[in-house]
């Protein structure tokens, strides 16, 4: 969601330099770098370990939801470009989609909120014990929709997020926010494709991806993917 739908990340920092300055330090932009993709127990360790006067960890979490929620709330959230087009196209043809974040349901729902999109499936922070790199996130919403995890199209932002989704055993178009280790660009394996933007992606692109993924099935007109971002 957050880098790949919308561009949310302002709204992040804003909300993580003011959590630090109240337990005595300063936030950077390469201090945000190390909680893409991370839960939000994992973002409140890192914030934790670099404040000078740490607070309690439920207390700091409370501070980062409650702060980007409010935000959302003022100014919105603009999406990014490509996520309009490519989540009509996919209504138009009526393949069914699953919201997949490390957000908490308050944020995410904010954002839901904000922007009028829509989901029949939604898997957040709260609704898994391991979240991603684990694969359990998507594992879960496959489950949701009913399909077996192969047959689902991932999108993915962050490294942690591209590795649930191979892991899940999901084809993956990758849209990186931030630069991708080399052990994820080097490797190639099926089904999975790096793209600079969601205007590059449509549904003929998804059903390619797929084919990729199952490289001995069919070769016919595929039925559709659920899209899994």
């Amino acid at each position: 969601m957050d880098g790949l739908l919308v561009d949310s990340e302002p709204l992040w920092f804003e909300t993580e330099c003011a959590v630090m300055s109240r337990m005595g330090g300063t936030w950077t932009r390469a201090d945000q770098l190390e909680l893409t993709g991370s839960t939000l127990a994992e973002g409140v360790a890192i914030m934790r370990r670099k404040a000078p006067r740490p607070a309690d960890p439920g207390l700091v979490g409370r501070w980062l939801v409650d702060g980007v929620t409010q935000l959302v709330a003022s100014r919105g959230v603009p999406l990014l470009p490509g996520a309009a087009e490519l989540l009509a196209e996919l209504a138009a043809a009526g393949i069914p989609r699953a919201l997949v974040t490390s957000a908490q349901r308050q944020v995410m729902d904010a954002v839901i909120g904000a922007t009028g999109l829509s989901f029949g499936v939604t898997v957040c922070g709260e609704d898994v014990r391991r979240g991603k790199p684990d694969p359990e996130p998507y594992l879960r919403a496959a489950a949701l929709l009913g399909t077996d995890p192969a047959g689902c199209v991932v999108f993915e932002d962050s490294p942690r997020g591209i590795e649930a989704a191979q892991a899940a055993g999901c084809p993956v178009i990758a849209v990186p926010s931030v630069p991708l280790p080399a052990s994820l660009v080097q490797a190639d394996p099926p089904g999975r494709v790096i793209v600079t933007s969601l205007h590059e992606v449509d549904l003929a692109r998804i059903h390619d991806v797929a084919r990729l993924s199952c490289p001995g099935g069919p070769s016919g007109e595929n039925p559709p993917s659920p899209g899994l971002l």
